[in-house]
């Protein structure tokens, strides 16, 4: 047999409070926040006569249970037929800020707190935050067909209202916002606090030092020794994947590049960086990341680069092909046609022709058939290129070398 769960006792909601009809009465002994009530309701109403109508019912018991809730005061009212009207007052409830500036000024006072226990509300406490209803400040709904403002039916809701606040004005706190639990509980945080810096002792009179002592030499003791560098970069965390929150993959690749920038700059005292432009730290930054492939992580890595460099992602692409093929070397050589000076250049034609490999174009710095180009660097290096047939659409193929058969041989192999 399966056992029955265990019946839980209902929860209790600060913030809604249900009190039971207060039963018929002549009078009411008044206090001054619920004369401040009623005479809100008094400079709201068109119609004195229902207001008169409305004292009535209230004074003959008409008004069920009262429900108070932040900005909502509701209750069922009898009227004349037999079936009662749902009535509603609303009223607008306190912003956060004056609700701050309430607590604090409360708790500034301790004859404050002690009257809000004692089911009291100073004037002055009261004033502060604005709790009392202003002209217009009330707002009533009725579900009978009068089109009073008020009907006889919200008014009696407001006199009844009236008496609850005669004996618990923490039901006036209710209604702009904030429950009696959750007061008391924000009030004694703020009087443990404001006691604790109260019996914080004195600090303590710091010690004198004689001005002759105080300028006399002295030796310093010398500065401990530097940690030793690591010997690789550390490896960032995995940052998370937050919704509206920054890409995990633009994270990752800015805190990878921070500490390899950073492990260069303690190895070797030289920024590998700065001497970049902004194109070629681009052309960097994408042949580093990732090394090989073309996914999805690459492309959107491509197109942010050269959106951000005013390069289209094809001509990052044919960088990023020259960067892996030498560095910046090689990009410069894909970049930048040059006149080289006689000697090395002149003498690639003749050795290629004797390797098997005649048919070779000179155009400045540059060797060309249909299909293979072979172009020479500053830095003394061949670097081979491979096109489609009548395309002219260089792309940078193997490894640089400095016999110019060499590096054809390695755009061969590669």
């Amino acid at each position: 047999m399966t056992p029955r769960p265990p019946i839980r006792a209902p929860r209790h909601d600060d913030r809604r409070r249900t009190y039971p009809a207060l039963g018929a009465r002549s009078d009411r002994t008044g206090t001054w926040w619920g004369d401040a009530w009623v005479r809100a309701l008094e400079e709201l109403a068109l119609d004195p006569a229902r207001l008169a109508r409305g004292a009535a019912y209230a004074q003959a018991g008409h008004v069920d249970a009262i429900t108070v809730t932040p900005g909502r005061i509701t209750a069922y009212v009898h009227g004349s037929r037999p079936r009662p009207y749902r009535t509603e007052l609303r009223l607008r409830t306190l912003p956060d800020p004056a609700w701050e500036q309430f607590l604090d000024t409360a708790a500034r006072t301790p004859a404050h707190i002690a009257a809000l226990l004692d089911k009291d509300l100073p004037h002055d406490l009261a004033d502060e935050a604005e709790l009392l209803p202003a002209s217009g400040d009330l707002i009533p709904d009725c579900s009978c067909p009068d089109d009073g403002y008020p009907c006889k039916h919200a008014a009696a809701l407001c006199y009844q209202t009236a008496r609850l606040l005669d004996e618990d004005p923490f039901v006036l706190l209710l209604m702009r916002g904030r429950g009696e639990q959750e007061v008391l509980a924000a009030l004694t945080r703020r009087n443990a606090a404001r006691m604790a810096v109260e019996r914080v002792p004195p600090r303590p009179q710091l010690p004198t030092v004689q001005a002759r002592s105080a300028l006399a030499p002295r030796t310093r003791p010398p500065l401990p020794p530097p940690f030793p560098t690591p010997a690789r970069p550390g490896h960032p965390p995995a940052f998370p994947d937050v919704h509206g929150g920054p890409d995990p993959l633009s994270l990752d690749l800015l805190a990878t590049e921070a500490a390899l920038r950073a492990h260069t700059l303690l190895t070797t005292g030289q920024d590998p960086i700065a001497p970049l432009t902004t194109w070629q730290d681009a052309v960097r930054l994408a042949a580093a990341h990732p090394g090989s492939g073309l996914t999805s992580t690459t492309r959107a890595l491509y197109t942010a680069l050269a959106r951000a460099t005013d390069r289209t992602p094809t001509d990052l692409a044919r960088a990023v092909a020259a960067w892996r093929q030498g560095g910046i070397e090689a990009l410069s050589v894909l970049e930048t046609p040059w006149d080289p000076p006689a000697g090395p250049f002149d003498r690639a034609r003749p050795a290629l022709s004797a390797a098997g490999f005649p048919g070779f174009r000179p155009s400045r710095n540059r060797l060309s058939t249909p299909t293979i180009q072979l172009r020479y660097g500053r830095d003394g290096l061949w670097y081979g290129y491979e096109s489609d047939p009548d395309r002219e659409d260089w792309w940078p193929r193997g490894a640089p070398d400095a016999d110019p058969v060499g590096a054809l041989t390695a755009r061969l192999g590669a």
